[in-house]
């Protein structure tokens, strides 16, 4: 129950002529007893809240930036009017900061026996699951003295999806990887393992491709082209360890790193390989396998969208046992993880061997952009400390990278944005070179 603004205004002006002519206890009953039997008329003929039946529909998932309806129908059994506000409640991170209250409270006139039905438009501000809180709903008499006032739980779940920005880059790599298939009028061959067709030879050419038998049943030399292979395993694997949740910009490296992973995925999936997901700290946080090419995005996503950073160190020897366990066969093992010299030189270098003996690795790591602005800092003392403390974080970056590759391994060191084509780029120049 509730008394509204206009029965407090009644009340109030009531006590002027209270206070001129009759400023005792029968005054006082004089304005009181009729606004009081106002207001007990009033909420007798207000709806009941309680007996309010409310089902919800609308999208489930969401990409993050984009804007999600959820409506809720509410259907009034009674046989009164119902005139009511209504105040959807969901978590503060499914709103645009300030747009919360106006997004989220309704008005509401429903005849006797019918129903009507409101939208919530819903923006998302993080990743991750989106749960539907409290419906609260306030119900007027017709005079608008009085109100009921309950609360119902409709549950409802709207599930944020990474944003995926990087897929922009998706068409400039397909046309790379088209090039390295010879499926466009610029016959540019990989050195792949995988024939592919005979050519008459050309000055250029590599003299070892040239096909012997071939030449001997025709009159001009025959040269062999290839193709880069096919049908070849990629495990990408998430480190979600606390490494992954600083913060770069207004998001966590993680999230730089899920972008990353979708641009490879969408594009090996197109050059015909198989690709899996891992993400894991101290346990598997997630884990996509054997997904045809139609269902491989939809299924990352679905993943991704939970996984929140965990603050604790990376059990690298639990992550390279489930990595060779969720790749049998020779593979393209991505690991997405920091560069920080402790971790990788303590944790994943004494590894890596078990790693690269079986198979193909590719570190990628996500920089920081503000740490190139402080190294170009001059002018004042605090400019030059910030310019040397930057300077030796990217000495130490190097270092760390130049030990992974003595180990054989593949690395990428790019920013947020820069990040996904240079993975891209990276994997084409591995199917290039016949690597994988």
């Amino acid at each position: 129950m509730a008394l509204t603004g206009r029965a407090a205004l009644l009340a109030a002006l009531g006590t002027l002529p209270v206070g001129l002519w009759e400023p005792g206890l029968t005054g006082i009953l004089a304005v009181n007893a009729p606004l009081a039997l106002a207001c007990a008329c009033d909420f007798a003929l207000a709806a009941p809240v309680r007996r309010l039946r409310l089902t919800r529909s609308g999208d489930t998932s969401v990409r993050l930036g984009d804007p999600a309806d959820v409506t809720l129908t509410v259907t009034n059994p009674t046989g009164r009017p119902l005139r009511a506000r209504l105040r959807d409640a969901w978590p503060p991170s499914a709103w645009t900061p300030g747009t919360e209250i106006e997004a989220s409270r309704h008005r509401l006139t429903i005849p006797p026996g019918e129903r009507r039905r409101v939208t919530t438009r819903l923006r998302p501000t993080r990743r991750g699951d989106r749960q539907a809180d409290r419906v609260t709903i306030r119900s007027y008499g017709p005079l608008g003295l009085f109100a009921r006032q309950g609360t119902h739980q409709v549950p409802w779940t709207v599930r944020v999806l990474p944003p995926f920005h990087s897929r922009k880059h998706l068409p400039s790599k397909l046309a790379r990887l088209r090039e390295l298939d010879g499926r466009t009028s610029v016959l540019t061959r990989g050195e792949g393992t995988e024939f592919d067709s005979l050519r008459e030879y050309v000055p250029g050419d590599d003299t070892r491709s040239i096909d012997w038998r071939a030449t001997a049943r025709r009159s001009a030399v025959a040269v062999r082209t290839w193709r880069p292979e096919r049908d070849r395993h990629i495990l990408l694997v998430l480190d979600t360890g606390r490494t992954s949740a600083g913060r770069v910009g207004d998001a966590p490296r993680l999230d730089a790193a899920m972008d990353a992973a979708l641009l490879l995925a969408a594009l090996a999936s197109r050059a015909g390989d198989r690709v899996d997901l891992l993400a894991y700290d101290r346990r598997v946080r997630a884990l996509v396998q054997g997904r045809t090419a139609g269902q491989l995005l939809p299924a990352f996503v679905n993943a991704m969208a939970p996984l929140e950073p965990e603050l604790l160190e990376t059990d690298a020897r639990g992550l390279t046992a489930t990595a060779l366990r969720s790749a049998p066969r020779r593979s393209l093992i991505v690991l997405l993880t920091g560069l920080d010299a402790a971790p990788v030189e303590e944790g994943l270098l004494p590894l890596l061997p078990q790693l690269t003996r079986r198979h193909t690795v590719l570190v990628a790591a996500v920089a920081d952009p503000h740490i190139e602005t402080m190294s170009k800092s001059r002018g004042t003392p605090d400019a030059v400390y910030e310019a040397a403390a930057a300077a030796r974080a990217q000495a130490e970056r190097h270092r760390t990278a130049e030990q992974l590759r003595r180990h054989g391994v593949t690395v990428v060191d790019a920013t947020p944005a820069a990040l996904p084509p240079a993975l891209a780029d990276a994997y084409l120049a591995l199917k290039a070179a016949g690597r994988l």
